[in-house]
């Protein structure tokens, strides 16, 4: 993964599970999936805050185990 990327060109996408209040929000980017093979996520309400890279790879596997319930709510 390349602590490189200018995030500044990505083009993010928040979740449909986002409230129109700005309430438990999360990003991601797929500008980078073809040419560096990650997904940038972010907290939509602190977009100049950390940014966390996956692999595309993983952030697929990560999708479709939400996508089965694969994950158990604490």
């Amino acid at each position: 993964m390349s602590a490189d990327l200018d995030l500044t060109a990505a083009e993010w996408i928040r979740s449909s599970y986002s409230d129109a209040n700005g309430g438990q929000c999360v990003e991601f980017s797929r500008t980078f999936a073809q040419t560096h093979d990650t997904i940038p996520v972010r907290d939509s309400k602190n977009p100049d805050g950390p940014t966390l890279i996956v692999s595309a790879t993983g952030w697929s596997s990560f999708i479709s185990t939400l996508i089965r319930g694969g994950f158990r709510a604490a």
